[in-house]
């Protein structure tokens, strides 16, 4: 049995084991079998029942942190999202929910040293090599978790932590507007779909829920549940990263980004807890998938995202949008609950529209922290998504040297 340093944390919607660097092998096959084992994957029967995955592709991640030597960084970080039923561990996009949860982990392990009091923190994901601005409360050392914020699909209530994302357009694609255009036509064999194709954060691929016959209210059981709906969002979703350029082929497009989104205009939607949205108190209605599943909420990035698209004139996301959510904050309906973010979007001097910032609001804590078993004998061989190097700490290693 192998027992490697970790801890469990929450970070907004979603939770995942967070490793220090120094404590894990190489990067390559010895690490990613590392992660798979964790948390348990792959598991025919998908619950991860062998290992501290969840599930589901918001309860299936890792997050490796070092000090970082970059100018205008604190801290480096790669997030993994392991696949449930696959030996896939996927680099290809980050997390925005876990995000808030990298500078609590730094300061619980030592990598990190705060003093009391509100604080700012400069972080840079390996993933889509984006500089995030984090502002939290440290309280005796380490990160507050006890605060006034409601999350939507988190019970209770946290303290805020905002993630101001630097300059987020082409995160993986170069370019806010990776086609050049608003929206775009994508072609499968049962016809033409139109959507919008944006990148900011991480990338996305939004369509119309009423041209898939869809209200776009559905919760994720019933969108789940329809197989022929989830083979065609996925096969359009893959047809977006050909279009992107983020894969030459549908086969070879990464699991885990871009991401797809049916938006719908508001609406009274029914949430996961029994409990209703009103039309008038969100100003977009959005199920966005990941790993081939519905979220319960919305991925982080995906709010980003999202906010940065209904500030594209033609747009679906403008488009479906309330008129009046375009030049602020956007209230976005999920699954759960509605989700504010925020996108700052401008013409450069070349004439392409590019986003100078987005941000929104999350809470964090940790769960555990300790030691996270692994058996011997650890499958090898997993596939592998692209990924992006971690470079050398600065800040402290784990006995607390400056670097």
């Amino acid at each position: 049995m192998q027992w490697t340093n970790a801890a469990f944390m929450r970070g907004g919607t979603s939770k995942g084991l967070f490793f220090a660097e120094q404590d894990l092998p190489p990067r390559g096959p010895d690490r990613d079998a590392l992660y798979l084992r964790a948390l348990g994957s792959p598991d025919r029967f998908g619950r991860q029942i062998d290992g501290m995955g969840g599930g589901i592709s918001s309860l299936s991640k890792v997050v490796s942190v070092t000090a970082s030597d970059r100018a205008g960084a604190e801290l480096d970080y790669t997030v993994g999202q392991v696949a449930v039923d696959a030996p896939v561990v996927d680099y290809s996009g980050n997390c925005g929910n876990l995000s808030a949860a990298v500078v609590p982990f730094a300061l619980e392990s030592g990598l990190l040293v705060l003093p009391d009091g509100p604080q700012t923190v400069r972080i840079f994901n390996t993933n889509t090599e984006k500089h995030i601005e984090v502002q939290l409360r440290v309280e005796n050392g380490t990160a507050s978790a006890s605060g006034p914020l409601v999350l939507p699909g988190v019970s209770g209530t946290g303290s805020p932590i905002e993630l101001r994302y630097l300059r987020p357009a082409g995160s993986r694609t170069g370019a806010l507007l990776p086609t050049g255009a608003a929206a775009d036509v994508l072609r499968l064999e049962d016809g033409e779909h139109h959507a919008s194709l944006i990148d900011a954060a991480n990338p996305m691929v939004f369509v119309r829920a009423e041209d898939l016959g869809l209200r776009g209210d559905e919760l994720p059981a019933e969108l789940d549940a329809d197989s022929a709906l989830m083979g065609r969002l996925d096969r359009l979703r893959r047809a977006g990263a050909v279009a992107m350029g983020m894969a030459a082929e549908d086969a070879a497009a990464p699991r885990a980004v871009p991401k797809i989104a049916l938006v719908a205009g508001p609406r009274t939607c029914r949430l996961l807890d029994g409990t209703t949205v009103a039309a008038e108190d969100a100003d977009l209605t959005l199920r966005v998938l990941s790993m081939e599943q519905t979220h319960l909420a919305t991925p982080g990035t995906a709010a980003l995202c999202t906010a940065a698209a209904a500030q594209i004139p033609g747009s679906t996301v403008a488009e479906a949008a309330r008129p009046s959510a375009a030049g602020g904050a956007l209230r976005i309906a999920t699954p759960s609950g509605v989700v504010t973010a925020g996108a700052d979007v401008r013409t450069a001097p070349d004439g392409r529209l590019t986003a100078e910032s987005a941000s929104l609001y999350r809470t964090a804590r940790t769960l555990m922290r300790g030691q996270v078993a692994v058996p011997a004998g650890q499958p090898r061989g997993s596939r592998r998504g692209p990924q992006d190097s971690t470079r050398s700490a600065r800040v402290r290693d784990g006995a607390g040297r400056r670097r």
